[in-house]
């Protein structure tokens, strides 16, 4: 879960935090003021409880939430609190359950809830780029092995990413050729024919150009935001 961010991985290996867990708004939690369901906990917080904080960069700028937290399970082992994430402009609550050996910093824990993000978008290009979903379940023996076959693409794809910014970095103009580019280049360049080549590479090119231009715009359109 960790390895995206190998300096975000040290420090919570320094700081031993165990754990982030997503619960539902009527998962009850115990406080110094007795026990009741998390969104509860939320309506009762002040205004100054809330801090502004990135869940971390996306497409179109930094994830910006309002975040809280509370000290729940007083009396057991470590430390324990229940953390809220509130959208900025529709008010959507969502509620996670920490825990930690010792003291951390709210920002810590923002973190490691927003690299949530980062697995749901490897599901996501799972289902997109090599069918994980597409199956037919009818035994398990069918479902394994189109499960494995397309965790396996996926990887294919992860590492062929990872190994192109490595050695290749992207030029100024252009995004870094994400997986997605690289299934289509893989299907249009090796699989089909080879006619196209030059035109299929072209069209690559002027795309990531274009995306480099968009999430520009976006960052700076967020920058100038109060």
């Amino acid at each position: 879960m960790y390895g995206a961010d190998p300096g975000l991985r040290a420090d919570l290996e320094r700081r031993q935090v165990s754990y982030v867990l997503a619960v539902a708004s009527t998962h009850r939690v115990t406080t110094g003021a007795g026990t009741s369901p998390a969104a509860m906990i939320a309506r009762l917080l002040p205004r100054r409880a809330w801090q502004r904080y990135s869940a971390g960069p996306g497409a179109k700028g930094h994830r910006w939430y309002d975040w809280a937290w509370a000290s729940i399970d007083a009396g057991r082992p470590g430390c324990r609190w229940l953390l809220i994430r509130r959208n900025r402009r529709t008010g959507e609550l969502a509620f996670y359950r920490c825990c930690s050996p010792r003291p951390v910093p709210l920002a810590i824990l923002v973190k490691i809830a927003g690299l949530r993000w980062t697995t749901e978008e490897n599901f996501q290009a799972s289902k997109g780029l090599t069918g994980l979903d597409e199956h037919q379940v009818r035994c398990w023996t069918s479902w394994y092995r189109w499960t494995t076959l397309a965790m396996l693409a996926t990887a294919f794809l992860t590492v062929a990413a990872a190994t192109e910014h490595a050695r290749r970095p992207a030029p100024a103009d252009q995004i870094p050729l994400t997986r997605n580019e690289i299934a289509g280049l893989f299907s249009a360049l090796v699989i089909q024919s080879a006619s196209a080549r030059g035109h299929r590479l072209r069209w690559s090119t002027w795309r990531r150009r274009h995306q480099r231009r968009a999430k520009t715009c976006h960052y700076q359109r967020q920058a100038r935001q109060p």
